[in-house]
């Protein structure tokens, strides 16, 4: 039986976690949009070299008309939109530290991006996945607001809310047919993260003291549930969280 082809919007698409998901989604004969800030027709170029069905579009999350022109590419050049994925977030650029150091303008612009992003993005698609009577919408959270970690509250925090809004927007689209799920990424050595000396030492960190299976995790570790959550598969699976940590926090 051949698989399912979907068409896939995913934000933060350029780089890290967000374009290992760009590229497996295309290598397994998807169509891909690449929606970042920076370096989304650089990376839509590199795909488009091997063959695959990509496109860039430069997209700032927070804006509502740059998401709504992101869709109309989307539609324009595949046709419909069946799954966004929620990746555009804030966090290898965040320094470590306690709470009452993290100024008010720094906790509002996570929050923006971590928490308005996912809401603008889910807003201007989902009248597009109604007319289709289908729709898959899959957020990138995170297992720190499960685990409570330290010393990074504005965007344990955020990540908490995405979790939150994950369930709440479910029970909003059930009838719609569109499911809405999160992944929970434990900490991933992502470029961004490997550029970072204080994030690449909790992650050793994290490795060493709580995570059953004991080596790092890489982006690729979560294609296998994004591919799984737009799958036939997963119709009947809407508002869960799956962390995708190697059993470091068990939900």
């Amino acid at each position: 039986m051949t698989a399912t082809t979907r068409v896939f919007a995913v934000t933060g698409g350029a780089s890290g976690i967000g374009f290992a998901f760009s590229e497996a989604l295309a290598r397994a004969g998807h169509s891909v949009v690449i929606a970042d800030l920076r370096g989304a027709s650089e990376a839509a170029e590199r795909l488009t070299a091997q063959g695959l069905k990509v496109i860039g579009t430069q997209t700032d999350v927070i804006k509502p008309a740059d998401v709504v022109g992101m869709l109309e590419q989307t539609v324009k050049a595949f046709g419909r939109l069946d799954v966004l994925v929620n990746n555009a977030g804030l966090f290898t650029t965040l320094a470590l530290k306690p709470f009452d150091q993290i100024s008010d303008a720094e906790w509002m612009r996570v929050m923006e991006v971590n928490t308005l992003g996912p809401f603008v993005c889910a807003k201007a698609v989902v009248p597009e996945m109604r007319k289709n009577g289908f729709g898959r919408i899959v957020n990138i959270a995170s297992t720190t607001p499960i685990k409570g970690t330290p010393n990074m509250l504005h965007y344990v925090a955020s990540k908490g809310a995405v979790i939150a809004f994950t369930r709440s927007l479910a029970r909003e689209l059930g009838k719609d047919g569109i499911t809405v799920n999160a992944i929970a990424p434990g900490f991933t050595l992502s470029d961004g993260v490997l550029e970072n000396d204080l994030h690449s030492q909790m992650g050793d960190v994290v490795r060493k003291t709580s995570r059953s299976l004991q080596r790092d995790q890489v982006p690729e570790d979560l294609v296998g549930a994004l591919l799984f959550l737009a799958s036939d598969g997963a119709s009947f699976i809407t508002g869960q969280t799956i962390a995708v940590d190697g059993g470091s926090v068990f939900i």
